[in-house]
């Protein structure tokens, strides 16, 4: 993974999907399709757009 100017290039991935972060408890959570349980997952947060 390699950050150029505000853009990331990403190498062999296997999906890419957006999901919004929800409330959990004290904690927050984001939803995933149980088919990647075990897998390693990558978690980019954005900027606010405004």
């Amino acid at each position: 993974m390699n950050k150029v100017k505000n853009k990331l290039i990403l190498d062999n991935i296997k999906l890419y999907f957006e999901k919004k972060i929800t409330k959990f408890g004290n904690s927050a959570k984001i939803d995933c399709p149980k088919k990647f349980i075990g897998k390693k997952a990558i978690v980019i947060i954005e900027n606010d757009k405004s």
